[in-house]
Order: structure tokens, then sequence, then C-alpha cells
């Protein structure tokens, strides 16, 4: 039978200074606690007072535990262990992508209710009933796909201006590559992260997306350089959360995600960003699809303008041997992965001469 399928979080809160709301929206929500946080260290030290503050107003006991820095299945075990041991209702996730996809793991072997509360703009991980786990030695792992959205994403904007512009860039770098996921998946019929069609709904959030950060990235840099939260902040702010989350979960993923948990088999790309090799996987998919020369341009032209990796030596691979080449692309076609998604079929050879090619624009 044929079906489509649309998620998303049940409420979405963005604005200056909203982390003094939590309590308040978790009351909207109906959500009962005991809450268990759990933060990155930054996250921590930032919004401790805040929590306190919020969360005893509202009448919710709480405790936090502090993220151990890799999303795996040795860390989501920890905090589901501190989770029952405080009998947490709700799970709350502080921090970047990594944090908030362990809170959700945890939450769903709690049987909690689910909310992320990013200090960083780095990725579309928010809104999403998706995590991504890694392995010990940071290689990826397999993604875990839940039953349900966060109950509530709220994104606090005075922080995420207060944050390194990096992690904004990432984030710019995750969205990149919607549009051109979903659009895959479209032509090829393939199936989105919930096991159905995308809606047009999606594939236009994708769009939106798109477009929001060829309109404002370049500004958003310059805002969160200055520590500012201006429009085009807030606007690329709403695309690497919610227009990415929304678009990526009900569009569907393809070449450039899984090209991504290919360069995460080579150690020396460890210390990039998830969304710095999507960036990268998008230009590769790019090429891999024969795009538009112009749209590939614009693309390109883009992420060396706000940042964004465009070859191999920004990627840490000043020196990429042919091995390492066929190690990307071995896990980039694995079986399971998302590049299967592509309207045509994809060789290890494609990914390799389609990488290789995406070095060579520059």
């Amino acid at each position: 039978m044929h079906r489509s399928i649309f998620c998303s979080p049940s409420r979405y809160t963005q604005g200056a200074g909203v982390t003094s709301m939590l309590g308040q929206e978790l009351q909207i929500l109906g959500l009962e606690g005991p809450v268990l946080i759990v933060a990155g260290r930054n996250a921590a030290s930032q919004l401790s007072d805040l929590w306190e503050r919020s969360l005893a107003q509202a009448g919710y006991k709480y405790d936090i535990h502090h993220f151990g820095g890799e999303c795996t299945g040795l860390e989501i075990d920890r905090v589901t262990a501190k989770g029952h041991s405080l009998g947490a209702k709700i799970v709350i996730g502080s921090g970047g992508g990594k944090v908030i996809d362990t809170s959700r793991a945890a939450a769903a072997d709690l049987g909690a209710s689910v909310v992320s509360c990013p200090s960083i703009a780095s990725s579309d991980a928010p809104c999403s009933a998706i995590s991504v786990l890694y392995k010990e030695d940071g290689s990826y792992d397999r993604y875990r796909i839940y039953g349900r959205n966060p109950d509530l994403v709220l994104v606090d904007t005075t922080l995420i201006a207060h944050s390194p512009k990096r992690h904004l860039v990432a984030g710019m770098g995750d969205a990149l590559a919607t549009l051109f996921e979903a659009e895959a998946c479209q032509k090829s019929g393939a199936l989105n992260t919930r096991g159905g069609a995308a809606l047009q709904t999606a594939v236009n959030m994708a769009r939106l997306c798109f477009d929001t950060l060829m309109k404002y990235g370049r500004a958003a840099c310059v805002s969160i350089e200055k520590n500012e939260v201006s429009q085009a902040l807030d606007h690329v702010v709403e695309a690497n959360t919610l227009l990415s989350g929304l678009g990526f979960e009900s569009g569907g993923l393809a070449a450039a995600h899984a090209i991504h948990n290919g360069l995460t088999r080579v150690p020396q790309t460890h210390k990039m960003m998830h969304g710095e090799k999507v960036a990268f996987g998008t230009i590769t998919q790019l090429i891999m699809q024969q795009a538009d020369k112009a749209l590939l341009e614009e693309v390109t032209t883009f992420c060396k303008d706000v940042g964004l990796p465009t070859t191999f030596a920004d990627l840490g691979l000043d020196e990429i041997s042919d091995g390492d080449l066929r190690i990307i692309a071995q896990g980039a076609v694995a079986p399971e992965e998302t590049i299967h998604n592509m309207p045509f079929p994809v060789s290890e050879q494609l990914v390799i001469e389609s990488m290789k090619s995406a070095n060579e624009l520059n």
C-alpha cells in the first residue's frame, strides 16, 4: 500500500532567551517530572543557573548527567542508568547533536518524554526521531530510529549567537544536503526515514532550507562573529534546526550522508564536525548526479565563503591514499547505506571518482 509520511516535534519554540521559559514550556505540554538533563560541558556551565530557576519555579525535580563526549551504546547505557535511579519521566538534551542524540536514545529506553534544547545550531538533530550512533573509536556505527519525535524543541538564539562560528557553519553544511537528498529520493521513489514517501510539504521545506542558506548564510556568519541575534542569524538557525530537520527526516537521505559515514572510517577526519563532512558529501553527490554547472558552482562558492570543506585537505586528508579512498567508498556503499536511494546504481568506483572530482574543483 502506498503511503506518505510526514513527522515533526510536537512543539518548536525559538527565540532570544527562551531557556528561561523551559519549565513553563514543559507545563504547557503537560509533561511530568522528574527531569534528567543530559548536558555538554559548555551548556552545563552556561545554563545551570537558568535551569535551576526555571525548573524550580515550575516545580520540577531534576538532575544533570554530564555528557561523555560521544554518542555510543556505552554512553547511552550510562544515561539510562542515571535516568532509572532518578525515576526520570523527561529527558532533556542540551548541547550539540551528539548530546541530543544520546538523550533521545536514553529517553526511548526509559519510556520518557524527549526534549531538545540545543545550545549550538550545528546540525538538524534536535527535531528528529533518529540518533546517529558511533563506535568507541569515533567511526560511524548505525542509525537508531524511534517511534516518535521530540515533545519539545527549545532553541535559544542568544546562546547560539555566543557560540563558535564554526558550529553554525557546520550546521549549514548539514542543512545544505537536505534539498538534494530529498530530490534524489523523490526521483528514485525511495522511502524516507519513516518508511513512507515524501509529501510535497517535506520537499518544499527542503527547498526553503536551501534558499534560506543562500540568502542569509553569509550574513549570519557576520552576526555570530559580533554575537548579535539578527534576522539573518534567526533565519539560518531555523534552517539548520527546523527546516533541515523536517526536510531530511520526511524527505529522505541519499549520497551526501552516506559519504559522511564513509569518511568517519578514516581517523584523520574525526576532528571534523558532522556538517563539515556532509558538505563535502553534498558536493560529491552533485558531481555524481551530473548536476547543472551553475548549481555546482553556487554550492561550492557558498561553501568557500562560509568556511565549509571543499577539498581533501580541508577535511584533514592532505595526503590521502588510494587505500583510504577505497575505505571511505566501501563505507559509503555498504548495503544498508542511504546512497542506494540515488536514482541510479552507485559503485565504490563512482564514489571515488566523484570525490576526486570534488577535490579538483578548486
